[in-house]
């Protein structure tokens, strides 16, 4: 039981850390008001690798430790004042996405199962953070002129190309993985409690 919980601890460690690199290892880049970022792909791999419970687990510590004031958002940022900005939706949906994605793999593990859980993530993370990002220009935020939702959606094609192929990536990494590292730790003892409940 103790070395189960260390292991937990450690893997959301590890993956608070994954997204903290993934937020800024090239947010330098803005298309429209959403910086390039890789923290799609590791919450993807935190559903795909520790599983529903884990998984949102350590994207909710990511989410709190920023907002705590610990620079480990996108443009090197945190604090409370990350919740009004447009992109924070964002943060929110990686909860949601890991657990979603971590609850399909659960039930059963194939490459095809990890990429199609993978997509549906992405799915998940786009709809409810571009969403956010609409209400929090229209309601709160300085809208560009002539800004609309269609607008918006134009802004996220180039993150989410490069989005597809890492989800894709995600899906045959994260299955290969899973078989040579998580299947033989304590943290598919996890899984396998997480499924029966």
């Amino acid at each position: 039981m103790k070395q189960r919980k260390t292991i937990d601890i450690t893997m959301i460690a590890l993956f608070v850390a994954f997204m903290a690199v993934g937020a800024n290892v090239a947010s330098f880049l803005v298309i429209g008001g959403v910086p390039v970022t890789l923290q799609t792909f590791f919450a993807i791999l935190a559903g795909l690798l520790l599983g529903k419970r884990l998984g949102s687990v350590a994207m909710i510590v990511y989410m709190l430790v920023g907002l705590i004031g610990i620079p480990i958002f996108a443009g090197i940022s945190g604090g409370l004042i990350t919740i009004t900005k447009p992109s924070f939706g964002f943060i929110l949906a990686f909860i949601i996405t890991a657990f979603f994605v971590g609850l399909i793999v659960e039930r059963k593990q194939s490459v095809p199962v990890y990429i199609f859980s993978g997509f549906i993530g992405l799915i998940i993370n786009y709809i409810i953070g571009t969403s956010w990002m609409y209400m929090a220009y229209k309601l709160w935020y300085a809208a560009p002129e002539g800004f609309t939702y269609q607008l918006l959606w134009s802004w996220m094609v180039l993150p989410l190309v490069k989005d597809i192929i890492l989800t894709f990536i995600a899906g045959i990494v994260g299955y290969r993985l899973y078989n040579s590292v998580v299947k033989k730790s304590a943290l598919h003892t996890n899984w396998s409690s997480n499924s029966n409940q």
